[in-house]
């Protein structure tokens, strides 16, 4: 269970990223790095093979991507990543199956933030080689960050800044938008993204867009965009004209992760999606009121 803030907001204590060690993955990861170095959360970092037990240090670096940012001096030690407020858990499963892996892991594990590579062109997550199939029993209150393959995302992997000035919001009347928006305000000013705007799009008749209310943040501004088409369609033509650094989607989230995979709107999405998409399940602990 999440805690919360001196103000009574969520923190986020746990973030889980399962990599294949490929160039994208890296990508996902520096992301997941990033998440818990603002968070001063525990990063777990899992890797599923069928194959041979791995070293630590075939594992993505923790301490040389931080000694890139500047946070640690070279040749540093564990003991100082621990300085910097977080923990670094980095798990081998032997497994036929990485979904089945995967599952089974969060099933018995807390976990606040997923960070995943996706591949476009094959409309998956990287590691998942076979169809999803087994649900995670219980329902899951965890986001998912998307980063499709090929896409640089919103934080740097030379020194770990963060560029994220416009974040689109697609909403509707099912699943609730208020958590996504909510979601979107919070990470903008944990991230310390002092200025950018937010597009709420709403496809369909303007009559049909849902109430929600805008949190007041200090130098960002909000826009809403109203059109008609196919969702999928105009909502990743407008991520495109607004140069959106990250799209936040609303899921219902009763099988977390899974369920933004198999969802059709989350999955099309994913397939062209020009940035990384963060779904939000309606009952997850950064739903929230800002």
């Amino acid at each position: 269970m999440s805690e919360a803030d001196s103000a009574g907001l969520p923190v986020l204590q746990q973030v889980f990223h399962p990599s294949d060690f490929t160039p994208a993955s890296e990508v996902a990861f520096i992301h997941a790095l990033k998440a818990a170095l603002v968070a001063k959360a525990e990063l777990t970092i899992l890797h599923v093979s069928p194959k041979h037990e791995l070293e630590w240090m075939e594992f993505p670096g923790v301490r040389s991507t931080l000694e890139r940012w500047g946070l640690l001096p070279k040749n540093s030690s564990p003991a100082d990543v621990l300085k910097l407020g977080i923990n670094v858990k980095k798990v081998q499963a032997k497994h036929n199956d990485p979904v089945e892996s995967v599952t089974n892991y969060l099933s018995t594990h807390n976990t606040d933030l997923i960070v995943l590579a996706t591949d476009q062109q094959k409309g998956r997550v990287l590691w998942l080689s076979k169809s999803i199939a087994a649900p995670i029993a219980r329902k899951s209150r965890q986001m998912t960050l998307f980063i499709p393959k090929g896409v640089e995302g919103f934080v740097s992997a030379r020194d770990g800044s963060i560029s994220l000035t416009s974040i689109l919001i697609p909403v509707a009347e099912a699943p609730p938008a208020q958590p996504a928006i909510h979601a979107a305000a919070r990470m903008a000013r944990r991230l310390n993204c002092s200025s950018g705007v937010f597009t709420i799009l709403h496809v369909g008749e303007k009559t049909a867009m849902p109430q929600v209310q805008f949190p007041d943040l200090s130098g960002w501004s909000w826009n809403t965009v109203v059109q008609s088409g196919d969702v999928v369609d105009v909502i990743n033509e407008t991520a495109a004209a607004v140069k959106a650094g990250l799209i936040v989607l609303t899921t219902e989230g009763r099988n977390g992760f899974l369920d933004a995979l198999r969802g059709s709107h989350s999955e099309r999405i994913l397939q062209r999606t020009p940035c990384p998409l963060l779904v939000i399940p309606a009952s997850g602990f950064m739903a929230s009121v800002v």
